[in-house]
């Protein structure tokens, strides 16, 4: 079983469309269904803390985004379609429509907060409560790029650079990438489990793994932001509750202060607050990151 999460949690291997998701099922089997995302540049071992808490009253899904983790990793393709959130949120409905789920609530951090987005605008019929943890929306982000996002978000403009300069400068030493980026964003609470850690780098050491998150970043400059930007063109909001959490003493808190008010630009009904800690809410703050989730995730 992947360190560190609990037997309670059983690994079921599928590939509905065709491309491998590794996903992992466990908790209460009566009770509703919430899928969980990850983040860059983890693996879904980030919700070890917080997955057996939610796990007492729900059905838990885990699962690795494709190109993270153990899940499959194709080739983005010309214009990095193969990583845009839409495709990414496709894969992860044929999960849950082959685990037999045609409802339930999605929570997502960092880019699993993005696919998770996407999920609820593209599949209003089966997302009935949509969670984000420490962002804003991709085009909201972009459309509104300055100085200090540039430099605060350095990363993504770097990783979203033509193949080969990210991949061979973060291939020089994986490990010290994974750790600096985690470094990077943390901001007090509690340090980071060793062994989730070392989970994190052994996924990423592969270079299809590198490379794919690349694309992943590259699709969000292209491909993402032109189905954000026709959203927003055709008024298209998220219907589903929305939760918005974010660290008070990261970027997003900082920058945007109520995270909530952006929110409400994309979706209908919005509540949120911020949590003492930095970009890694479900590791640096999971008590709280818990009791937020379980109150929102209440039938």
């Amino acid at each position: 079983m992947t360190v560190p999460l609990p037997d309670l949690f059983k690994r079921v291997t599928l590939a509905p469309g065709g491309v491998r998701i590794n996903t992992l099922v466990g908790g209460n089997e009566t009770g509703s269904p919430v899928l969980l995302l990850h983040g860059y540049p983890q693996t879904h071992v980030m919700w070890h803390h917080v997955a057996p808490v939610l796990a007492e009253q729900h059905t838990v899904i885990l699962t690795d985004l494709r190109g993270y983790g153990d899940s499959g990793k194709p080739p983005g393709g010309p214009i990095h379609e193969a990583y845009a959130k839409r495709t990414m949120a496709w894969d992860q409905m044929l999960v849950m429509r082959e685990l037999g789920y045609e409802e339930f609530a999605v929570v997502g951090h960092d880019r699993g907060a993005r696919v998770a987005h996407r999920m609820a605008l593209d599949y209003p019929q089966s997302v009935t409560k949509l969670a984000v943890l420490d962002i804003v929306p991709t085009r909201h982000a972009l459309r509104t790029a300055d100085l200090q996002l540039g430099l605060a978000y350095w990363h993504w403009f770097f990783l979203a650079q033509p193949e080969p300069l990210p991949e061979h400068t973060i291939s020089a030493d994986p490990a010290g990438w994974v750790r600096g980026r985690l470094a990077s964003g943390r901001r007090g609470g509690q340090p980071f489990d060793a062994k989730a850690v070392d989970e994190y780098v052994r996924c990423f050491r592969e270079p299809a793994a590198i490379h794919a998150s690349c694309e992943d970043y590259r699709a969000a400059v292209g491909a993402d932001l032109a189905d954000d930007d026709a959203a927003a063109a055709r008024g298209q909001r998220v219907t589903a509750p929305l939760l918005a959490l974010w660290g008070e003493h990261g970027f997003v808190g900082r920058r945007y202060g109520d995270v909530t008010e952006v929110w409400r630009e994309y979706a209908a009904t919005v509540t949120g607050r911020s949590l003492p800690c930095g970009h890694y809410l479900a590791e640096e703050v999971p008590r709280e990151t818990a009791a937020a989730l379980q109150h929102f995730l209440a039938d």
